[in-house]
């Protein structure tokens, strides 16, 4: 199987790689449209500013090519913000996948929202032997307010989205590669998809 963690320089690629790895699969870490085009999986990950991050993807072209995807493609965190069709942060255009858009928590919560939460509402094969309100790992500012492709939800001053799903388009909004034995399930059954 060929695993492409998308390179775009906006991302914690090295913790997927070896999180992948300690699931005895080896990823490429690639910003090469016809590597990525010929991937079996792909993982689009993100830390950092949503602006600065699509001028990334619009430089290399990978705005484009990532909606055009049919293999199943996993976002996480700002790569699933990304995905959305808007982000406040920046004042961002997104990639239009999910047909939602991101926005900054109150300041009625501490931002960012950094460490465990718990993550329910489990409705995808994505969370094939996940628990119901299993804690999940999490760093963010901004939000995808609960919608139609919600599979997963977390609350943190109020309930939203913290995982999609679209077609072959899957998004979370916390790091499985940080979340213990529950994140590398994840991130093993998205691998068996």
């Amino acid at each position: 199987m060929k695993i492409v963690i998308i390179n775009y320089g906006a991302g914690n690629i090295q913790s997927i790689k070896f999180a992948i790895q300690r699931l005895g699969y080896e990823a490429v870490l690639s910003d090469d449209a016809e590597e990525i085009k010929g991937a079996d999986k792909v993982i689009f990950p993100g830390v950092g500013e949503a602006g600065s991050a699509m001028k990334k993807l619009r430089s290399t072209g990978l705005d484009k090519l990532i909606p055009t995807l049919k293999q199943p493609v996993l976002g996480i965190c700002l790569g699933m913000q990304l995905m959305c069709n808007y982000c406040e942060e920046g004042n961002t255009q997104g990639l239009g996948i999910f047909d939602v858009d991101v926005v900054k928590f109150s300041n009625k919560v501490k931002v960012p929202q950094i460490g465990w939460n718990q993550i329910g509402n489990l409705n995808s094969e994505l969370f094939k032997g996940i628990a119901e309100k299993e804690y999940m790992y999490l760093v963010h500012s901004f939000y995808v307010p609960l919608n139609e492709e919600a599979i997963a939800t977390t609350e943190y001053g109020i309930k939203y989205a913290s995982a999609l799903q679209k077609d072959n388009f899957y998004g979370v909004q916390f790091h499985p590669e940080k979340s213990s034995k529950a994140g590398e399930q994840i991130l093993k059954n998205f691998l068996e998809i």
